[in-house]
This record gives C-alpha cells, sequence and structure tokens, in this order.
C-alpha cells in the first residue's frame, strides 16, 4: 500500500506515462472485492493519467466500486464522468490525473451497440502539452466494435486538432489491423497481451496515437498483486510529441 505522504516524482518534462486497467468492479480472480488490492495496482504503475473500465457495480444506481476517498487519499483526482448514485464513471469507463494534470474540456460517449455502451474523452493540460485522451470499453462483437470507433472518429474530426489518445479495453483478440478501417488517424501500439491475467494470450487492453504523438516505452503490468487483483492485467506507455528532447 502506498502512504498517503508519499511524494510522487513528475516524469521528464517532455513525456507523460499512461495506463488502461479494467478493474473488474475489484473483483479479484480469488473471487474477493478488495479496492485496496486494486488501488495498490494502480499506484504500482507510475502513471500520471489511468483510464479504468468496469469501475462501477453493475446494477443501478451503479455505485463505484473504487472508494472515492481511498482515491483521493492516494493523490489521484477523479475527473467528473460519474453519474448521480454514486457511480466513478460512464457507462462504467473513469479516469484518474495526478495533480499536476489539468482538465479543460470533458465528454461523455454514447456508443451505438447491442450491449449500453459509452466513452469518455478528456482534452488534458499536461507536460507535453495538450493532450486528448479517450477512454473506451468496446462490444464484445467486432460489427459493433468497428461502428463504435466510427461513431469515435466522426466525433473527433468536429474537434480541434489536438495530440490524441484511445485508451481502453477494445475486446479484439486479434491483431489491431482488423480495427485500422474504423481508426484512420489513429495507430495502435504494440502493447502485449494482457488477457486473462494468469496467462494472458490477448492484447485487448490498448492504446491508439495520432501522428503529433510517439510511444516511447510500453508494457503490461504482471507485479503482484495484478495478476490476481481483475482478470486484465493493466497497459501503460510513455508517450512524448515527436521532435521532442526526450533525454
Amino acid at each position: 500500500m502506498v502512504p498517503m505522504t508519499q511524494e510522487y516524482p513528475m516524469r521528464h518534462a517532455h513525456r507523460i506515462r499512461l495506463a488502461t486497467y479494467n478493474l473488474q468492479k475489484c473483483v479479484g480472480l480469488d473471487m474477493r472485492r478488495r479496492p485496496d488490492r486494486s488501488l495498490q495496482v494502480i499506484n504500482s504503475l507510475e502513471a500520471d493519467v489511468v483510464v479504468l473500465q468496469e469501475a462501477d457495480k453493475r446494477l443501478a444506481p451503479r455505485p463505484t466500486a473504487l472508494p472515492f476517498d481511498l482515491i483521493e487519499t492516494h493523490g489521484w483526482r477523479v475527473l467528473p464522468f460519474g453519474q448521480a448514485g454514486g457511480s466513478l464513471g460512464w457507462h462504467g469507463n473513469a479516469m484518474l490525473v495526478r495533480p499536476h494534470i489539468n482538465l479543460v474540456d470533458s465528454l461523455k460517449i454514447d456508443l451505438p451497440g447491442l450491449e449500453p455502451r459509452g466513452a469518455i474523452l478528456a482534452e488534458l493540460a499536461t507536460p507535453i502539452g495538450p493532450l486528448r485522451v479517450i477512454g473506451v470499453h468496446l462490444g464484445l462483437l467486432r460489427r459493433f466494435r468497428l461502428i463504435q470507433l466510427s461513431a469515435i472518429t466522426r466525433l473527433l474530426r468536429q474537434r480541434p486538432d489536438m495530440p490524441t489518445v484511445l485508451a481502453g479495453d477494445f475486446n479484439e483478440w486479434g491483431p489491431k489491423r482488423a480495427l485500422d478501417a474504423a481508426t484512420p488517424g489513429l495507430d495502435f501500439v504494440d502493447i502485449p497481451h494482457s488477457f486473462p491475467a494468469p496467462r494472458p494470450v490477448a492484447a485487448l487492453d490498448a492504446f491508439a496515437i495520432n501522428a503529433p504523438l510517439k510511444a516511447l516505452e510500453y508494457g503490461v503490468h504482471s507485479a503482484r498483486p495484478a495478476a490476481i487483483a481483475s482478470d486484465h492485467l493493466p497497459a501503460w506507455v510513455d508517450l512524448t510529441l515527436k521532435g521532442a528532447d526526450t533525454l
């Protein structure tokens, strides 16, 4: 457990770390609901921004599975995507940021499909400059994943140009090139397999970035207790602007 008094060093001025984590409602593979364990995994990522999926319980009013006071005690700010009833996010999608990251604008996005799905959009002021982060948890059928991604890219065409990251659980078991037609202008980072956590065989958790951005380092986090805290391992990426001095 990370003490509440611990200092979190900022990364180099020209890079930022993003992470994505499907919490599975903080229920681990041991069938125990342990939000403290989930937050231990989140803290160990040493990220500036964390996109979460399945952050809320399933039944209305879908209260958060990860308590607000526990999050704030560990130095995170919860971005305002929650709904009445105490939820952390929108359709289970939530976003946490460190104090040096500032929110400029936000948007909740309804996504088409058989299942209720949504995405969250945050435009942030960060150490590398303006950055748009979109958190997703896409549908179980590829047809609807493609429709959902197309809806997001249409929305992006209506917003100002900005370095943009699409992050989350894409539910895509095969190569991400199957999604390329629905994500013009975005390139997927080659994240290793993250699901299922004990013995990963699929890279469900991923990032796609647009041209101003460059992925410096990336991976999945498998150190204890990540392999038991959820059925997904968290993924992370260090980003910079192309041409920035990263030494």
